[in-house]
């Protein structure tokens, strides 16, 4: 099945792309849930109007992206976390408390952009992941500490 993705979807693609899927992934989640078309020949075609509309502002999009992660990449961030007296920490940090130390920080970065390759629940220095743009991704080095 062909579909034309109305939004980002994660592991799978981005806004505006026209992607093969399996009948029953497209049918029984991704158009019922608003998340994709079926890709007719019209349909199409409005999506290539749409596209070269849209254009100028998904250049300025991926510049502001690019900008940004030229204040981001060299940054190191500082997480706090509730442990115990080992070092473990009560739950795990997830891409919510790393939005939120950005946040801090004085950086609107959404958490869904956010990607950790395993789950911290130690104290120590991280790595994440900042799917900023289709074409910009960055890593960004974080330090868990106690609170």
């Amino acid at each position: 099945m062909e579909i034309i993705l109305k939004e980002d979807v994660a592991n799978l693609g981005y806004k505006g792309d026209i992607l093969k899927v399996k009948d029953g992934y497209g049918r029984n989640f991704l158009i019922p849930t608003k998340k994709a078309i079926v890709a007719t020949q019209s349909a199409k075609k409005m999506l290539a109007e749409d596209l070269k509309q849209r254009a100028h502002k998904l250049e300025r999009l991926k510049n502001d992206a690019i900008e940004l992660a030229d204040k981001l990449k060299d940054m190191v961030l500082t997480v706090g976390a509730k442990t115990s007296t080992t070092g473990k920490i009560f739950g795990a940090v997830g891409p919510i408390q790393v939005a939120d130390a950005f946040e801090k920080a004085g950086f609107a970065v959404d958490r869904k952009t956010i990607v950790l390759k395993d789950a911290v629940k130690e104290v120590g220095s991280y790595k994440a992941t900042l799917k900023l743009h289709k074409e910009v991704t960055i890593e960004v080095a974080f330090e868990v500490v106690a609170e």
